[in-house]
């Protein structure tokens, strides 16, 4: 019996492996697919697509660098980063005080910040696109931050409430107590013990503004505010016979999310878990 039992678990382990290396094959191969490709002749690529690169051209990532991506690249950092800034200070603020705080109508409050859930952006696009150009935010970066923090604030108010729910209400006396402020409260005791579920929606918000595509095309006209999945659509269009120059940006458009998630991987599983299953 100790046996079978003993073999029985080496079947579960083995299984659990074999599962893991083949999730792995199937999220990784493409990376590195693109990655060789982005190092080939466009001759090599069309003739094997599959095999390494006889010659390793890191020229290419310096062709796409120069015909746009380093351009489109700036915009998107910079969107990202304001985007997310002034989202998750909103968001925390807004949780804290939905969580926190005693207000008339609180449970109101609540359900008009999360029925914003349920608003498709596509939805909205044609009266959002009136309203812009008669207020003249219109294909301006201006226009695009407004857009990219007003549609994640919601989702990223439901995670950080659901966290913050979960918190002792002890230390909000305990602060009280010493003459804290809600201000002071807010910064350096409830912030602080939030800071998994704020790493969480980071990471879920900065990958959403980067790789976001359908306001970025619609609100922009090319000139000069292009984002890095519209350029890189946009020189594809223009260099569609140098595929290898195009794989090159989209490696350079990969990259830093591959190293944000890994770098903030443990914070982000801990935040999730914590902000959803409460």
């Amino acid at each position: 019996m100790v046996a079978l039992a003993r073999l029985g678990r080496g079947v579960r382990v083995a299984l659990v492996w074999a599962l893991l290396v083949a999730l792995a094959v199937v999220v990784l191969y493409p990376l590195l697919w693109m990655v060789t490709n982005a190092l080939k002749t466009n001759a090599e690529l069309f003739g094997n697509p599959f095999a390494l690169p006889a010659q390793w051209l890191w020229q290419n990532f310096a062709k796409a660098w120069t015909q746009g991506v380093g351009d489109f690249v700036f915009t998107s950092v910079s969107l990202t980063v304001l985007a997310t800034l002034i989202t998750e200070l909103i968001s925390a603020w807004a949780a804290y005080g939905l969580t926190r705080v005693s207000i008339p109508l609180n449970r109101t409050f609540t359900v008009i910040v999360l029925a914003g859930l349920m608003l498709a952006p596509t939805v909205a696009l044609i009266p959002l696109v009136k309203l812009f150009q008669a207020w003249g935010l219109y294909d301006t970066f201006f226009g695009l931050l407004i857009l990219y923090t007003a549609f994640r604030i919601p989702f990223t108010v439901f995670l950080m409430r659901a966290y913050m729910l979960d918190l002792p209400r002890e230390v909000d006396e305990a602060a009280s107590i010493d003459g804290a402020s809600r201000a002071a409260t807010f910064w350096r005791i409830i912030l602080p013990m939030s800071m998994p579920i704020v790493a969480t929606t980071i990471v879920l918000n900065v990958l959403q503004n980067w790789n976001e595509y359908l306001f970025a095309m619609i609100f922009t006209s090319g000139t000069g505010v292009e984002t890095l999945p519209v350029g890189l659509a946009d020189m594809m269009s223009k260099n569609g016979t140098q595929y290898p120059v195009v794989f090159a940006g989209m490696v350079m458009a990969a990259l830093p999310m591959v190293i944000l998630f890994f770098v903030c991987q443990r914070y982000f599983v801990r935040g999730l878990a914590g902000g959803v299953g409460k």
